[in-house]
């Protein structure tokens, strides 16, 4: 593939077709500054095309994953004003929507503080793992601003009745509440236990053909908007094209064969 793009906010590392992104700002408990926004964007904007990455694991440095934004961030907005801000929040929710319709899987492994804009990238990842410790909230409310980009993921993530209550209190739920209220898949009790749910998920994913998963995943997130007899007019089509295509022909003769299909080995 490519090269990537120069990363100031994250740390990088590509391994068996899986780009661990980890969010490198640990003396703000990585919080999201509009440098960061850039560069996230700018990754997933030079991966969307490289079928070789199969995965992107999210993580944040130093036992936290993201604190929400970044207040520095917004202190610089006043000085230009309300276009300033708008552009500043309007860039993180373009954010989330490019993380959400990203063609690999996207995997969240959340430890520490998961707050605003962090509770906003929980909600787009595709396979979610939290540490039993871990803090989730949306804090805005408490300083006088709103979830703005934030909540239309949250609503989808856990409804719309928990998103009132935990926006309009600002209450705080470590991993395990996380877990019943299907924000997150999967919480486990401690490091070793999280890094091994990482390896068994990553190990998931590759037993599945990355077309196939790219365009399951863009037919799931289109089951929520588009009307249900042209979505599966067109998924009909897909399927006929995915049974005939290369992937489609290696799985069936590796499964007549009694063999793993290449992407697969």
């Amino acid at each position: 593939m490519n090269d990537l793009p120069h990363c100031e906010t994250l740390l990088l590392n590509l391994e068996n077709g899986v780009l661990h992104v980890t969010l490198n700002r640990p003396d703000s408990r990585n919080a999201m500054s509009l440098a960061m926004v850039g560069e996230l964007r700018a990754i997933l904007d030079a991966v969307r095309h490289e079928p070789e990455v199969r995965a992107l694991v999210l993580r944040g440095a130093d036992g936290h994953f993201c604190a929400g934004g970044d207040i520095k961030d917004m202190a610089g907005a006043r000085a230009r004003g309300g276009d300033a801000y708008r552009e500043l929040n309007r860039a993180f929710g373009a954010l989330l929507e490019e993380a959400q319709a990203a063609p690999q899987v996207l995997v969240a492994v959340l430890e520490g503080a998961v707050l605003g804009g962090g509770f906003g990238l929980a909600c787009v990842s595709d396979v979610a793992i939290a540490a039993s410790d871990a803090r989730f909230g949306l804090p805005e409310t408490t300083l006088g601003i709103l979830p703005a980009q934030i909540a239309p993921f949250v609503v989808h993530r856990i409804g719309l009745t928990q998103a009132r209550r935990l926006a309009l209190t600002a209450a705080r739920m470590d991993g395990a509440e996380a877990l019943r209220l299907g924000l997150v898949h999967h919480c486990e009790a401690d490091a070793a236990a999280l890094q091994q749910r990482l390896q068994d998920t990553l190990a998931q994913i590759r037993q599945c053909a990355p077309q196939a998963n790219a365009q399951t995943k863009a037919l799931l997130l289109a089951s929520e908007r588009e009307a249900l007899g042209p979505l599966l007019d067109r998924a009909a089509e897909q399927f006929a094209a995915a049974v005939t295509g290369a992937e489609g022909v290696e799985g069936t003769m590796a499964f007549v064969q009694k063999r793993k299909p290449k992407w697969a080995q």
